[in-house]
């Protein structure tokens, strides 16, 4: 290698560590900014919102199972072992009550780990090919059983783990 090279070389190294350390300092700053807590609270109300939701579309009134949700559950929604009078009531009051301790950040690992099994069901036996949805909602599932529902919750304050 001739100086002319090793000059250009020694230049790209030295850019190269300048951009990494600049990057650096900035994921530094992001993950200050960005905290477990804001991360818990994120994702308790956005999955909260998800289930929540779907569990409004199986009842009338503030908790009555409508009909079209035993015939969804009969026809499409199956489960082995659950009748699906029964698999209807599970999932819809599970929609409801496990949703609002997460936005609570009650119980936080206790509901998230409820709705992970939840969705682990949907996937197996109800949407196999919809993994890529279910994949999204287990990530914030699985942080919320791991982590907890960080410092902006009622697990934290009754210090509940």
């Amino acid at each position: 290698m001739n100086t002319t090279q090793a000059a250009i070389t020694g230049a790209s190294a030295a850019a190269l560590g300048g951009l990494r350390g600049a990057w650096n300092r900035a994921a530094d700053a992001l993950t200050s900014l960005i905290g477990d807590s804001l991360l818990a609270l994120a994702a308790r109300f956005g999955i909260a919102g998800i289930f929540f939701l779907s569990g409004r579309t199986k009842v009338e009134g503030p908790l009555t199972v409508s009909e079209s949700a035993y015939a969804l559950f009969r026809e499409e929604y199956r489960v082995p072992i659950l009748p699906p009078e029964i698999a209807v009531h599970l999932a819809a009051y599970a929609e409801h009550l496990f949703p609002v301790l997460l936005v609570l950040g009650l119980f936080t690992r206790l509901s998230a780990l409820a709705l992970l099994g939840m969705t682990a069901v949907i996937q197996i036996f109800v949407y196999p090919d919809a993994w890529p949805t279910h994949l999204s909602w287990a990530g914030l599932l699985l942080y919320l059983v791991g982590r907890g529902g960080g410092a902006v919750s009622l697990d934290r304050a009754l210090r509940i783990r």
